[in-house]
């Protein structure tokens, strides 16, 4: 049989027409106080694109999937502190849930909990414009933090190993300039690494603006950009637009998962202190940076692996301006690292929160740690520090091959200079 289809241009029309299982729910116009809304399985709800608002009522979430479901061409508009589109978490299949051509006022959450066991996700074209993902209670923990939750997520919670969700996410977008979202930004996760998994092929972002709105001086929480959290096991991640962070704590880019390559093709900014530019915790295999990393803050590093995998990197350039901003630091063997256009810091001793400890550290433009390694290191551009007593090389690790091309300058003076 064809498919029913209707287009209503009332909230009582959209009302009747989801609770009547109409398969295609066409929105002709934007609707008002909209009540929350449930898709039964294998309902569609479409508009003409997202000069139609469906705006929901105060204090209410929005729009409920529950399988095989597709939203395609609408405004969706919640509290920002609501979910805008969530799962249901009573049935066992999410079949396929398509989110396409979407602009949204409130997060987005999509999880595997309960009684879901299995499912795929579609997300392509979605801009979350304003949201707040701060008080949702749910956050992974590891080396020593909890991660405030993205107002984009796609989590796996099931514990059983053999509970496999996928996903396909492209076209991403979040917040604006000097508007972030509050919380994180872009959120991937499985069920840590013993639990059920997220299984990627694409995530895609375009530009991501994010504050967590973590309390300074907070030791043990943390937020991201664009986070890939353990048990997601993701092909490729490709940040096709800038990524910029402004609060404390606030990762641009991190991984605790497991990535085979990760390319950022715009500028990573990271504002607020210990805000690091891109965290690695996970497996990686190969890591592209095309354009250059820049922080702003106290403790707020380049780059940092403190534990997983790092087969291959390349940076373009590497730029710290706060007191304890290591611009590379390097505590884990790794594999080839390769920057084109150099590492240069601006500033001195400061603190900087460390796996979850506010630790003391000089704003040094290389530093291989004890325990660090690697097979290869190539700087084109030259190591430069500005502040006082900072060199701009502490070597505690192995390195078997290691050329650095242009200065090596400790410009403010470091205890190694000539």
């Amino acid at each position: 049989m064809p498919e029913r289809q209707v287009e209503v241009e009332t909230t009582a029309a959209l009302v009747a027409a989801l609770a009547e299982g109409v398969e295609v729910v066409r929105v002709a116009t934007s609707l008002a106080d909209v009540p929350a809304l449930a898709l039964r399985p294998g309902q569609a709800l479409l508009g003409p694109g997202s000069a139609v608002r469906l705006a929901f009522g105060a204090g209410q979430d929005g729009l409920s999937l529950s399988s095989d479901n597709r939203i395609e061409g609408l405004e969706l508009a919640t509290d920002p502190d609501r979910r805008a589109v969530h799962n249901d978490p009573a049935v066992d299949d999410l079949g396929r849930l398509e989110l396409r051509h979407l602009r949204i006022i409130g997060s987005v959450r999509l999880i595997a909990a309960d009684r879901v066991r299995k499912g795929h996700v579609e997300a392509h074209d979605v801009h979350v414009a304003a949201a707040d993902a701060r008080g949702f209670d749910e956050r992974p923990a590891g080396f020593g933090v909890q991660v405030v939750p993205g107002v984009f997520t796609v989590w796996n919670r099931q514990a059983d190993p053999t509970v496999t969700i996928t996903a396909d996410l492209t076209g991403l977008s979040i917040g604006r300039a000097g508007a972030p979202v509050r919380g994180g930004g872009v959120f991937v996760a499985g069920a840590g690494d013993a639990g059920g998994r997220l299984l990627v092929s694409r995530l895609e972002t375009g530009e991501v603006h994010s504050d967590g709105g973590i309390p300074p001086g907070t030791p043990d929480r943390i937020s991201g950009g664009v986070f890939t959290v353990s048990g997601a096991v993701v092909d490729q991640v490709r940040n096709r637009g800038p990524v910029t962070t402004y609060g404390p704590n606030d990762m641009v880019l991190d991984n605790w998962g497991v990535v085979d390559r990760w390319i950022a093709e715009a500028k990573l900014t990271s504002h607020g202190p210990s805000g690091i530019g891109f965290v690695n915790f996970g497996a990686l295999r190969s890591l592209q940076l095309l354009a250059p990393i820049e922080t702003f803050g106290g403790g707020a590093r380049g780059f940092n692996i403190y534990a997983g995998s790092l087969e291959e990197a390349e940076f373009d350039r590497i730029v710290t301006r706060g007191d304890g901003a290591v611009g590379m630091q390097i505590s884990q063997p790794v594999g080839r690292i390769a920057v084109r256009r150099g590492i240069e810091t601006h500033g001195g001793v400061g603190d900087s929160l460390v796996k979850g400890v506010v630790t003391r550290l000089a704003a040094i433009a290389l530093s291989i740690k004890p325990g660090g390694a690697a097979r290869e290191i190539s700087v084109t551009g030259g190591l430069a520090t500005h502040g006082a007593g900072v060199e701009a090389l502490e070597l505690h690790g192995a390195v078997e091959a290691f050329t650095v091309r242009g200065r090596l300058e400790a410009a403010g003076k470091g205890f190694g200079s000539l």
